[in-house]
């Protein structure tokens, strides 16, 4: 097995295992910290041996050797056997055997609701729910927080020292509880997937596996919750974005923009779905942000080309998403729909202030847009400085060859 074929397989692995030993053993902290080098060991061993007969049981037990271990190096070791002995443990689940498979994702749910317990911070629960069950690393939950590593690194210990000290219960919250935490269970998984279908850094576009644990995990939720609206426009955004896949590079992994896609191998049935799901939900649910980013989505779905979609409907959408969920980068994708029915320079007015926000004012989508639009309204200098701009700040190679690309066309033009 290839080393990303390992990578893939650890990622999936990775929040079942945890379940697992936090079902066993309710430490949170120190269970994270032992499943995270059993899969140190299994990426530095597998490639090379194999992969074992029952690879989830040869992690468990590993990571669970770790754990004793590190219990054992502790001062206070008997005594902590002795409080164990006498007292129910705080996750009371039973935990299954090592080499049982586990019962149809239920045990990643419970992770991921317990990572966004109330106790912590949103920003916290959200840090954290990446690292334990969406397996990003801390540089990429960094980035995707326009955040320093080191700080994000510190907050993730934090959340969890705090998740440990209140002795959260490894189990689905109440229906109250669970509503409480909803929000950050979805932005959660709102990132992983974007992270997966543009990866922040790397020589490769896509992540399906992330893509493609984020839209289960929204496929569990749905089922969970089938009558929340917002959880139905997160699947149904997921899936109709996702449709583009196949579309978005060309024959040599280059990036292929929405206007240039072959719309004939967008995946149909996904996009089918997702237009089923944001259509249903609007019919009894307050639009949300999610729906709404769901129902622009199927507006581009829905125009057989680029040149017959519907922009004053995706301009209204992007208003209605701006006036209930206000941020920097809906104000991008904005100026983008805005600069096809008022004109370039419509758009790049949106733009301007933008360039004063700490959270957008050196980001690569800000110079990435902003060429964008001053290509198309005829300023080529600009928009050349602009894309060159854009391409030395980002830390995707697609994404940098094709802005490279973009520059190089301009100057050629001149």
């Amino acid at each position: 097995m290839t080393s990303r074929a390992v990578e893939d397989l650890l990622r999936t692995l990775a929040p079942q295992v945890l379940g697992v030993l936090v079902r066993r053993h309710g430490q949170f902290y120190a269970c994270e910290d032992a499943v995270q080098e059993a899969l140190l060991a299994a990426a530095t061993q597998w490639p090379a041996q194999g992969v074992p007969e029952h690879p989830r049981a040869w992690l468990v037990t590993v990571a669970t050797r770790r754990l004793t271990d590190e219990w054992r190096s502790e001062h206070a070791r008997r005594e902590r056997e002795v409080a164990v002995a006498v007292r129910q443990p705080a996750y009371a689940a039973v935990a299954p055997p090592a080499d049982e498979e586990p019962p149809s994702g239920d045990d990643t749910l419970k992770l991921l609701f317990l990572c966004c317990h109330p106790t912590l911070p949103v920003s916290a629960q959200v840090a954290l729910t990446l690292r334990a069950v969406g397996g990003l690393s801390t540089a990429e939950i960094a980035r995707a927080y326009l955040v320093p590593e080191a700080t994000m690194s510190q907050r993730i210990r934090r959340a969890k020292q705090r998740i440990e000290a209140a002795g959260a219960r490894f189990t689905m919250p109440s229906a109250a509880d669970r509503e409480e935490r909803l929000g950050a269970v979805l932005r959660v998984l709102y990132l992983v997937f974007n992270e997966g279908y543009t990866a922040s850094s790397g020589d490769e576009l896509h992540r399906v596996e992330l893509t493609g644990e984020a839209i289960r995990l929204a496929r569990e939720l749905h089922r969970l919750l089938p009558t929340h609206g917002e959880v139905a426009g997160l699947l149904a955004l997921m899936l109709l974005t996702d449709a583009h896949r196949a579309a978005r590079t060309g024959p040599d992994g280059e990036l292929v923009p929405l206007a240039e896609q072959d719309r004939s191998r967008w995946d149909r049935v996904a996009t089918a779905e997702g237009i089923t799901l944001v259509t249903e939900a609007l019919t009894w649910s307050a639009p949300g942000p999610y729906q709404v980013q769901a129902a622009i989505a199927a507006v581009h779905a829905e125009a057989p080309s680029a040149a017959t979609t519907d922009w004053p409907q995706i301009v209204a959408l992007y208003r209605v998403l701006a006036r209930i969920a206000p941020n920097p980068m809906v104000t991008l994708n904005q100026a983008v729909a805005v600069a096809m029915v008022d004109g370039p320079k419509a758009g790049l007015a949106l733009l301007a202030p933008l360039g004063d926000d700490d959270r957008t004012a050196g980001h690569h989508r800000l110079a990435a847009v902003r060429a964008h639009l001053l290509e198309l309204a005829g300023d080529r200098a600009d928009a050349r400085a602009a894309y060159l701009a854009a391409a030395r700040a980002t830390t995707s190679l697609p994404e940098r060859r094709y802005l490279e690309v973009r520059a190089a066309r301009l100057a050629a033009d001149r």
